[in-house]
């Protein structure tokens, strides 16, 4: 079967980072894995992947930091795993453009849907600009309806409802269609309120 693409994958805790690279090398991808930031950054100029799953809180260089470096030097899209969803993180990850931000703890069967939908969201940016996706202010971005999950504030909502209401995906998923139809918003409008709402708890906070 022929690779989907090369993911670089992150993580510190080396029994996540197993069932992660082999749920992804079974589902069809090319996965390289590093266990700290320094290797990562090493395994990025040197394979170049296509994406990369990235978890944040990791000794030496954090997840940010190796995120910061995908973006600027290999132009490399990231997502985010972790543990950590609060407001501060949250708005940090929004701030970085990551394509999606998933909340530990996540089955591989989750995951790689996830996975699935980030690659083609990067392909289609990529072939529109040539350039690796880089995030929009919320005015810039055209309306979606409910099946366009692929736009980086929607899973930044659903991480943000995973954490406080101790969700599923597919469960934070339908409490933001809910709200959607019952405040009369399409879910790309409703996820941008609730990630608002998350920024000026973080601003009150700072």
């Amino acid at each position: 079967m022929a690779s989907k693409g090369k993911i670089l994958v992150v993580d510190d805790d080396r029994l996540v980072l197993a069932m992660v690279t082999h749920g992804l090398a079974q589902a069809g991808y090319e996965v390289i894995d590093a266990d700290n930031g320094d290797d990562a950054i090493l395994l990025a100029r040197e394979h170049r992947p296509d994406l990369a799953l990235l978890d944040i809180r990791m000794e030496g260089k954090t997840g940010f930091d190796v995120a910061q470096y995908l973006r600027e030097a290999v132009h490399t899209p990231f997502v985010f795993l972790s543990a950590f969803s609060d407001e501060q993180t949250v708005a940090k990850v929004q701030a970085l453009g990551a394509l999606a931000y998933l909340v530990k703890p996540l089955e591989v069967q989750q995951i790689v849907p996830a996975i699935d939908a980030a690659f083609a969201r990067a392909r289609e940016m990529r072939a529109a600009s040539g350039a690796m996706p880089q995030a929009e202010p919320a005015h810039a971005r055209p309306a979606i309806d409910d099946s366009a999950e692929l736009d980086a504030v929607v899973p930044l909502a659903l991480g943000v409802l995973m954490h406080r209401f101790s969700l599923t995906r597919n469960g934070a998923l339908a409490r933001l269609r809910r709200a959607a139809a019952a405040e009369g918003r399409n879910l790309q409008a409703q996820a941008e309120r609730v990630v608002q709402a998350v920024e000026e708890l973080a601003d009150r906070d700072s």
